[in-house]
């Protein structure tokens, strides 16, 4: 599996959050391939392309053994660690390359990819360098768990699941959807979305935000006000304001009823 143009943006901007967080010069990193082998695909404040397209085995290098560990690794002096193996000397000296560290992208338990970060010196790296890295990795685990969620639903929309299966996920994607940086990926999403609710058939005769949207697929799924505010990142009164507004536009007088119009107007699953 290679990494497409979205995955490869979601790599880049990370790289680009962990040497600010980390004021660490050089990052590069990528995701694995088939037979637990990682590409590095994107460097950033790197010198040469010495590691540009390096192919990295579960187990070996500094890279591999955090694949294999599936927990991050540090090392202050590469070329003579005794804490790795030493398949790609060359191209870290090539670089000119001494601390590094690596962490993993780990989604469901699986490791789909690594994040590097370097400096040219022989400095201790951990503590507040680490966490950062660490959250650099996250923010990539959970652009990859929305793609894949889209990729299952979009793929298997049709094989009829339960109504409530396909609502509470139909809820997950439209409150996940607002925090993609990468806009390819969010229009994916979204997509998805419109696919479930069936929002193709035809432009819905009435017009809700999407914000109205993503309230009430929350309330659909049976969101309280207050778990919908942590879904969407907002308060629960600015849930209230969205869902009065909806119930206004739909002419509901409870939660209930703006949901089931909203289902009738093609907005819900």
């Amino acid at each position: 599996m290679t990494t497409d143009a979205s995955e490869a943006v979601e790599i880049r901007d990370a790289l680009l959050r962990l040497r600010r967080g980390t004021g660490l010069p050089v990052a590069f990193g990528g995701l694995l391939e088939a037979g637990q082998r990682m590409r590095i695909s994107e460097l950033s404040g790197t010198a040469t392309h010495a590691l540009r397209s390096l192919v990295v085995t579960s187990g070996t290098g500094l890279g591999g053994k955090t694949v294999a560990l599936a927990r991050p690794c540090v090392v202050t002096e590469y070329s003579v660690s005794r804490q790795i193996s030493h398949e790609y000397d060359a191209p870290v000296a090539a670089e000119g390359l001494r601390s590094v560290l690596a962490v993993p992208v780990v989604v469901r338990h699986r490791v789909r990819g690594v994040l590097y970060g370097a400096l040219r010196t022989s400095l201790p790296l951990g503590g507040r360098m680490l966490d950062a890295a660490v959250e650099a990795a996250r923010d990539v685990e959970r652009a990859l768990a929305v793609r894949d969620e889209a990729r299952t639903l979009a793929a298997g929309a049709g094989a009829g699941p339960g109504w409530e299966r396909v609502r509470e996920a139909h809820a997950a994607l439209r409150s996940l959807a607002p925090r993609i940086a990468d806009p390819e990926l969010r229009a994916e999403v979204l997509g998805a979305c419109a696919l479930l609710a069936d929002e193709s058939a035809g432009p819905p005769r009435v017009r809700l935000a999407p914000r109205e949207v993503d309230v009430l697929a929350c309330v659909a799924a049976g969101a309280t006000n207050a778990v919908a505010a942590e879904r969407l990142g907002v308060t629960p009164e600015t849930v209230k304001g969205y869902l009065r507004s909806a119930m206004r536009k739909l002419r509901a007088r409870t939660r209930g009823e703006a949901v089931v119009a909203a289902r009738r107007a093609g907005w819900l699953p």
